[in-house]
């Protein structure tokens, strides 16, 4: 099937029409230019509607309207492309041209087509060959003006099979425009297969239709397959531009310079795209209001619509908006195009580019003298800017007249009035008049406009008038602080804290009293004068406070009455001096110097540095320096124990001083905890100044008291002396408590090898009595010596038997020979002397006990012998001590199972080994 265009039926009028183009070309071939030859390569044989090749047209001629074939089977579109039009056997070469015609310029070219045959390849014996199947009927697209005049129906197509030449064949279609919506629009003959359209198509409602069509015979047989056939509807420029929306609202600030974006108009075309139908250019019409000083204040873009300022001349408070009114054109923006419009509306954002200024310039009022809170006056403020926006709001300032902020102004932000008010009380006789000069602003900062001078800031004068008013006694200060130093005896006169008359100026015929005091310090006469009410000390044990507020009042003649406040301080004055805070020490046998800490209950700076010094010059007693406020207390030489009373004196910064008698025992002890037994009296009572005697009287009551306390007392010993008497002598052995000096220690193994014999335990003054033997522990001069005796008793130490120290042999149980003990020299020197012998007895028997627990049988160092130990505590095994038994019948050794485990750490110490 090949399109024909609208050639007539077959026969006459075929013939006709051949001699009609064979006219033609030969009139063209006269008249018209040829252009460069094109050849295409082909094989022998073409199917129908095969694609032959593409020819460049613009090449020969840039515009044409009329594109024709000098050859029937040929078929050339608008782009060039070459298809066969019927199938074609192509024997030797075949020629024909292509006319091209501009009607418009009257210029007409053709391009010789040259289609030259490819001898097909002769297929070797037994080689496979490809055939292509024969195309059918297959026609280009076709193609109708939108919205087409006319005469309908119109003859747009016709479709041949190239089957009628074996059989009676009618035509048929169907599909979108002929049986399916939109009906009707398409039909074709059945016997010649002329296809029509029936009516003008818009190319925005339907861009094409795809139609099917249909061979048959007359016994129903379709020998070709149907056909799908497209046919395309050319766009006609019919759609004008559309903004969307009509009309578009934009805002700008005032003030803004050339070339700032404003917003973007668009308009749509609904016609084909990316062609001139659908090319728009955009332009300004109108503007309204025009100004003068700039016609052209809005520029948009040509091709995006986009709208810029072009003058910088936007001022709100002239002008609040603009209206332009903008057209799109299409067709690139020719004069035929179609083009609409549509309305931009501008609207000026306000800027703070006009300052605010005062209703008047001068203000004056009148006002009497100590109003406080009242409004004095109104004044307004006129902005042109827009209400209501910060840019509008006004705030009021006062720069100069109220120093002494007496004035301050409130605002009204729905009406930008500022209200003068007053805070503190004007006095007349001081100042008449006041000159405020006030400045008013914004909230929001200047924007000046391009180009322009600086703002200049609004302003006013308020003068303010002040009237005379009769009023009581004023108190100059209305607050006067007083300092009173303590100590100072009731009446004293402290102060003076006058009031004057205010319209006078003088403080006669004026009364006072207070009015007001919580402590009740000070007392205020008829003149003014401020005396102490009692004698104020900081350190009595009443005074919570060192401050107290007390309100005075005036009365003039009038009966007028001013009020005032005292403040009194209650200052420190230097009546106390140091104290040493704990006088009472005590120095062991290390002789570690003893810290004295003074401390004073005034405040500074009548406290630290403190000096100490020991005023007698003869005492065996040296003070060193240790910070400002304690020293060190330090032997000048080896001092024999006892009790010594130093006096220290001790003076603060201020020059105060006081004497405090530091009492110190000396005592042969390790720890100052061994000496708190048998304080002397008033040892642990500090002494501060010079010693003195009590002076104690004892009643009556109290003598008779204490003679039955003595008859009760002697009663008692004497029933205790014969129960005792009565009991046997019952073994102990005292528990060990891991509390003595050998056993703090930081060493859990022997030390270094001692060979020394005078070394012997340290023990507390208890004696220990057992069956085998007697434990004596005699405790002198802060020196413990231990001794063991065996049992019988016929071993004694005759010597202790003097100054009430018993024997050995007849003490029972557990006895302190403390008892036997007394402060005096003489009681020393025989506690001494008994000591010493008993060191003499005792030595040589330890000695050999010793020696004998650390060999066996053969005189030979023991080997089971405990070496090491870590445990020194409570609990510690006793146990056997393996070779330390008695080795001889006549010495029996068996109590030394029953000793103290302290007794094998000396002998551990004690043994070589």
């Amino acid at each position: 099937m090949a399109p024909l265009g609208r050639a007539g039926h077959r026969g006459y009028s075929s013939k006709a029409a051949g001699l009609q183009l064979l006219i033609g070309l030969l009139v063209l071939s006269l008249f018209c230019e040829a252009c460069k030859k094109v050849t295409f390569n082909l094989p022998s044989k073409l199917e129908a509607r095969t694609l032959i090749g593409k020819v460049n047209l613009q090449q020969c001629l840039r515009t044409s309207d009329l594109i024709s074939s000098s050859d029937p089977d040929f078929i050339v579109r608008a782009d060039g492309s070459l298809f066969s039009a019927n199938a074609i056997s192509l024997s030797t070469d075949r020629n024909f041209t292509i006319l091209l015609k501009d009607t418009q310029k009257h210029v007409q070219k053709k391009v010789p087509v040259i289609l030259q045959s490819v001898q097909k390849k002769v297929p070797e014996k037994g080689e496979t060959v490809l055939r292509r199947s024969k195309r059918r009927w297959a026609p280009v697209p076709t193609t109708i003006m939108e919205n087409s005049l006319g005469p309908f129906p119109m003859q747009i197509q016709q479709l041949s099979s190239d089957t009628a030449q074996k059989y009676n064949i009618t035509y048929s279609i169907s599909g979108p425009g002929v049986d399916q919506p939109p009906m009707n629009f398409f039909y074709i003959e059945r016997e010649t297969g002329n296809l029509f359209v029936t009516c003008p198509i818009d190319r925005e409602q339907f861009a094409e239709f795809k139609i099917i069509c249909y061979a048959r015979t007359s016994d129903g047989y379709t020998p070709e397959l149907p056909l799908v056939h497209i046919i395309r509807v050319e766009d006609d420029n019919d759609c004008p531009p559309v903004f969307n929306p009509a009309t578009c609202v934009f805002t700008v600030p005032e003030n803004s310079r050339s070339g700032t974006i404003i917003g973007e108009m668009t308009a749509t075309d609904g016609d084909e795209i990316d062609t001139l139908h659908t090319k728009l250019k955009y332009r300004i019409v109108s503007q309204d209001p025009v100004s003068v000083q700039f016609p052209k204040m809005f520029n948009v873009d040509g091709d995006t619509g986009v709208i810029t300022l072009a003058s910088p001349g936007l001022d709100r408070e002239a002008v609040e908006q603009y209206v332009l009114l903008i057209e799109a054109r299409d067709m690139g923006g020719q004069p035929f195009g179609l083009c609409t419009t549509g309305t931009a509306v501008i609207q000026l954002q306000d800027r703070n580019d006009y300052a605010p200024v005062c209703e008047k310039g001068l203000y004056e009022v009148h006002v009497l003298e100590n109003t406080v809170g009242a409004k004095i006056i109104d004044i307004g403020a006129i902005d042109r800017d827009m209400p209501q926006t910060p840019a509008w709001h006004a705030t009021f300032k006062i720069i100069k007249g109220n120093e002494d902020g007496a004035f301050r102004i409130e605002t009204n932000p729905d009406s930008n009035i500022g209200t003068l008010c007053i805070d503190k009380g004007l006095d007349y006789e001081k100042t008449k008049e006041r000159r405020l000069e006030i400045i008013v602003n914004n909230d929001e900062p200047y924007v000046l406009a391009p180009n322009s001078r600086a703002v200049s800031q609004g302003s006013c004068v308020v003068v303010v008038k002040v009237r005379d008013v009769d009023e009581g006694p004023v108190f100059d200060p209305c607050v006067y602080v007083l300092n009173i130093k303590e100590c100072l005896p009731g009446g004293t006169v402290v102060g003076y804290y006058p009031a004057r008359d205010p319209e006078t100026g003088n403080s006669e015929d004026i009364r006072y009293g207070i009015g007001q005091d919580p402590c009740g310090w000070i007392t205020m006469d008829e003149r003014g004068e401020i005396r102490t009410a009692r004698l104020l000390d900081r350190d009595a044990p009443n005074m919570q406070y060192y401050q107290c507020n007390v309100t005075v009042f005036a009365t003039d003649r009038s009966g007028k009455t001013g009020t005032g406040v005292v403040v009194v301080n209650l200052e420190d004055e230097n009546d106390n001096y140091p104290v040493i805070v704990e006088p009472a020490k005590i120095m062991c046998r290390d002789r570690k110097p003893i810290c004295l800490t003074a401390v004073d209950a005034d405040l500074p700076p009548n406290t630290v540095p403190f000096t100490f010094e020991i005023p007698d010059r003869n005492l065996e007693w040296r003070l060193v320096e240790n910070d400002d406020r304690s020293v060190y207390l330090v032997p000048m030489d080896r001092i024999p124990d006892g009790d010594y009373t130093i006096p220290v004196r001790v003076t603060d910064s201020g020059g105060n001083s006081g004497i405090t008698n530091v009492r110190v025992r000396v005592c042969d002890c390790t720890t100052p905890s061994d000496c708190i037994g048998g304080v002397p009296p008033r040892y642990n009572e500090p002494d501060v100044g010079p010693y003195q005697t009590p002076n104690v009287t004892l009643g009556l009551w109290a003598i008779l008291a204490m003679i039955l306390g003595s008859l009760l007392l002697l009663l008692i010993l004497i029933t205790i002396c014969g129960c005792c008497g009565a009991a046997p002598v019952s073994k102990h052995v005292c528990d060990d408590l891991a509390n003595q000096n050998l056993i703090i220690s930081n060493t859990e193994a022997p030390g270094e090898e001692v060979m020394d014999p005078n070394i012997l335990p340290v023990k507390t003054g208890n004696v220990v009595t057992s069956d085998q033997g007697v434990g004596l522990g005699v405790k002198t001069g802060g020196q413990e010596c231990f001794e063991m005796v065996k049992g019988g008793g016929h071993q004694t130490m005759d010597t202790l038997e003097g100054g009430g120290i018993h024997t050995l042999q007849s003490v029972k149980g557990h006895h302190t020979l403390e008892s036997g003990r007394g402060y005096g020299h003489p009681m020393m020197d025989t506690y001494r002397y008994s000591y010493s012998e008993w060191q003499n007895f005792t030595h040589p028997r330890l000695t050999e006990k010793v020696y004998l627990c650390g060999q066996d049988e053969e005189h030979k160092h023991s080997e089971d012998y405990v070496l090491s130990y870590n445990y020194e505590g409570r609990g510690s095994p006793a146990g056997s001590v393996g070779c330390c038994t008695d080795q001889q019948e006549e010495e029996v050794l068996d109590f030394l199972d029953q000793l103290e485990p302290k007794f094998r750490t000396l002998a551990e110490t004690c043994v070589k080994r």
